[in-house]
């Protein structure tokens, strides 16, 4: 059920929102600059599908990426706004049983964490998921582009894909944080984009939108 196709006489009680949270950020010169967003409304359509009494609003396709500054087309909006972008979102939310934050941006973690903290404190219930850590390449390599093969293929450049710094994300976390992706990888793409494919995924949608409904689950979409 799609929250913005609905009327408000038409709002089911008791159901719970399912708040896909993005990014508008570089993926590398092959992928578009909406990928993470893409990546969650999919994931929160196939937690829809799997659970009756999920609904799905529209996505924020906005997130906190300041490590993207310097790539033209990056919109951050930063932690600080962020973080409470969510919480005043979710306290809006008071219609609904509960709300699911599904992110697709890794750099969303912080503050989405502060958030749901100050929310859960507020006695709200609220939920947020994000792929589970080391799940693919760091960033618009194989991961990203078989997601985006599966998700919308007319999307992809594949003459433009190439590999970008292909070292461990432990081992250029520091310089990254310091001074952004750009300063690690100049083509934005942390991995490699070779070997994508639409067949992988649709694995990984699989296997991200089973993690998600698990959480889900263990979380109480009907309590």
């Amino acid at each position: 059920m799609n929250l913005a196709r609905l009327t408000w006489t038409e709002v089911p009680p008791a159901r719970v929102l399912a708040v896909p949270l993005g990014a508008t950020e570089q993926h590398g010169p092959h992928l578009p600059l909406a990928t993470d967003t893409t990546v969650a409304v999919a994931l929160a359509e196939r937690l829809a599908a799997a659970i009756e009494n999920v609904v799905v609003a529209p996505a924020l396709p906005y997130g906190s990426s300041g490590e993207h500054a310097g790539f033209p087309g990056t919109l951050s909006i930063g932690q600080d706004a962020l973080e409470q972008v969510v919480v005043e979102l979710v306290r809006s939310a008071d219609a609904f049983a509960g709300v699911v934050i599904v992110s697709a941006h890794g750099g969303n973690a912080e503050p989405l964490g502060r958030a749901v903290a100050t929310l859960t404190g507020e006695g709200r219930r609220v939920l947020a998921w994000s792929p589970p850590a080391g799940t693919g390449d760091a960033h618009a390599g194989c991961t990203e582009t078989s997601l985006l093969l599966a998700l919308d293929p007319d999307a992809v450049r594949l003459d433009a894909a190439v590999a970008g710094n292909r070292r461990p994300l432990a081992e250029v976390a520091g310089l990254l944080r310091s001074r952004g992706v750009a300063a690690v990888s100049p083509n934005g793409v942390l991995g490699d984009p070779a070997g994508a494919s639409a067949a992988e995924g649709l694995r990984l949608l699989d296997a991200l939108g089973a993690d998600l409904v698990a959480a889900v689950d263990r979380w109480g979409a009907g309590a």
